[in-house]
């Protein structure tokens, strides 16, 4: 969509980073976004608004650096603010495979296609993250490959993990 913040383009009324809010908030205890613009408009949400540290234009895991850095809790959860149907037991069913298999990261599945943004990873991970964006790292599949990584299977809820990065994709959603 250019460089418009997709978490505030509408969706059915509300912008998406709503929907994703009202999904993903029942399943932890803590919510924070991150975003690097439009910080006022993202704190009228109610939750705290985190900017990356790590400058570079460094992405999802420079989001997921600043989480790790600011939450309060050992474990942290991702999710992006443009997969507004997220399942709403995303949480239990990441850490039900996070937990069994005492793994560093958690990821989200369907087929044969992982969805790192889609995770639940362990706060002991931060050192490791901080030095791979420090060197320059920008891929998160790079970035995980030296953990300890378990993924679980969503194909029941496939649509679930649909992003919207176009106008196009944004009305075939509206209807």
């Amino acid at each position: 969509m250019g460089s418009v913040d997709k978490g505030l383009k509408p969706l059915r009324g509300k912008p998406m980073v709503q929907w994703v809010l009202e999904r993903f908030a029942p399943q932890v205890d803590e919510v924070l976004i991150n975003a690097n613009q439009n910080l006022d408009t993202y704190s009228q949400f109610g939750c705290q608004v985190v900017p990356d540290e790590i400058g570079g234009f460094a992405g999802p895991l420079a989001g997921l650096h600043r989480g790790l850095s600011a939450a309060k809790h050992d474990l942290i959860a991702t999710a992006p603010c443009d997969s507004p149907f997220l399942p709403l037991n995303l949480i239990a069913r990441l850490y039900e495979a996070l937990d069994d298999k005492q793994a560093d990261l958690a990821v989200a599945r369907t087929g044969d296609q992982p969805h790192p943004v889609f995770c639940l990873c362990r706060k002991s991970v931060l050192p490791g993250l901080t030095a791979f964006l420090e060197s320059g790292g920008r891929k998160i599949d790079a970035w995980y490959a030296a953990l300890k990584v378990t993924e679980v299977l969503f194909d029941d809820e496939a649509d679930a993990f649909s992003n919207i990065n176009t106008v196009e994709e944004l009305r075939t959603f509206e209807g």
